[in-house]
């Protein structure tokens, strides 16, 4: 079941909340794994939104996966943000509460999804690209501050 289908098909394009789960996922050279988004065509974490059921731990598992090829190990949550406001190029509204966890692969193989992904790619911590949204720039900083968790 596709849940923000289902919830569109209610509401339609008035702001709603969202909770998804994304992850910094992180290679075996302390590499950062990023995808291209198809929607925004900019950098971002890989993850996304919770279905009906699962929880959080799952929905970053099958997200990460479904985006990138990777099966991942949960290590810890690393922040929620909640306090922010995404227009999608839909002209969807959405207040999103994204947990984000930090995260080691554990099997899989790179490959994109052309649905969602334009790209995806390991980048060098002091060689990070720009990232779409001004909240996954912040889980960033705050994650290379390494206090967390951080809830904002």
């Amino acid at each position: 079941m596709d849940y923000i289908r289902f919830l569109r098909s209610k509401v339609g394009q008035e702001k709603v909340m969202l909770n998804f789960a994304d992850g910094f996922v992180i290679d075996t050279e302390g590499r950062i794994l990023l995808q291209k988004r198809r929607e925004q065509q900019e950098w971002g974490f890989p993850g996304g939104a919770l279905e009906l059921g699962e929880s959080l731990v799952e929905a970053a598992q099958r997200e990460i996966f479904e985006e990138t090829g990777f099966h991942v190990t949960i290590e810890r949550l690393s922040g929620i943000y909640s306090k922010y406001e995404e227009v999608y190029p839909t002209g969807d509204v959405a207040q999103p509460i994204v947990h984000f966890f930090v995260c080691h692969i554990n099997g899989g193989q790179l490959t994109i999804d052309p649905d969602e992904s334009l790209d995806v790619a390991f980048f060098e911590r002091d060689q990070m690209p720009k990232l779409y949204s001004d909240l996954h720039q912040t889980a960033w900083n705050d994650f290379l501050l390494e206090t967390g968790p951080v809830f904002r």
